[in-house]
């Protein structure tokens, strides 16, 4: 049994991250179509919501969180305080997922009635093809099957880990913006085998592939990702004159210092929320 029997699921805000969530929830058959609310400023995208998913839509996002048991805040971080004021008198005994990057969970529990049990979560943009990679926090109100909601609800898009959240910085840092450094990377692939023959759709296709099984192959087992290096490195080979152009070139400390670096501005929006 789902622990979202029987549970009515609302979104304020419906951009690309509400929307691929409303598609992994239905698409995992979580709940049905009517008992998803959400609202949003966007009337054209209530419509196409209403159209392609056969959800529940309105405007005016207290009738969402009244409706609903679960509430997703998918809105831009700088508006969080704004919402929270509006909807504050229509809290009950809701769950709060915010997907709102940067906003620390004691903004939510000082902005709404006490004990109200908020949860949150850092997700990437893989959402969209249902491949996120998702860290969840609990705030000091949430209980394990809130966790288990929250966690059932971001697997149905992707992969989700439990965390503090005093490594939501870190998770930004590497998985919420990782998405942009591995398409670098592709870019770069492909580009390699286009200076070496391949037109651009085939380097581009054989890149994204190649990064793709990789990933799998990594998660499909406990190998360490030196091993499963070695298993491609041949003693003279191919393989290892290319690896020793990428350390010349510092390749691994770049990739390194481009998620502190990210990590460190995550910190930094975050004192300004």
């Amino acid at each position: 049994m789902t622990n979202l029997e029987n549970k009515k699921i609302g979104f304020i805000g419906t951009g690309k991250m509400g929307e691929a969530l409303i598609r992994g929830i239905l698409q995992a058959r979580l709940v049905p179509h009517s008992r998803i609310y959400a609202s949003d400023m966007d009337t054209l995208k209530l419509q196409s919501l209403e159209k392609d998913h056969k959800i529940n839509t309105c405007r005016d996002n207290c009738a969402s969180v009244t409706s609903s048991d679960i509430i997703i805040i998918a809105v831009k971080p700088q508006i969080i305080p704004d919402v929270l004021k509006e909807i504050r008198n229509s809290i009950k005994d809701q769950l709060i997922i915010s997907i709102a990057a940067g906003v620390p969970i004691e903004t939510f529990e000082n902005a709404l009635p006490a004990g109200t049990k908020v949860i949150r979560v850092m997700p990437n943009i893989a959402a969209t093809v249902k491949e996120a990679a998702s860290a969840i926090s609990p705030g000091s109100a949430v209980s394990k099957e809130d966790i288990s909601i929250a966690s059932e609800i971001f697997n149905a898009v992707g992969r989700s880990v439990i965390l503090p959240e005093r490594l939501m910085d870190a998770v930004t840092g590497l998985s919420g913006s990782g998405p942009a450094y591995i398409f670098m990377i592709i870019e770069a692939l492909a580009d390699g085998g286009v200076h070496e023959g391949l037109d651009r759709n085939t380097a581009k296709l054989l890149a994204a592939q190649t990064v793709l099984g990789a990933a799998k192959m990594v998660l499909a087992d406990s190998t360490h990702t030196a091993e499963l290096k070695d298993m491609v490195t041949s003693p003279g080979g191919t393989t290892i004159r290319g690896i020793r152009v990428m350390e010349e070139k510092g390749v691994r400390v770049a990739m390194m210092n481009a998620v502190i670096a990210a990590c460190e501005r995550s910190r930094e929006l975050g004192k300004k929320t």
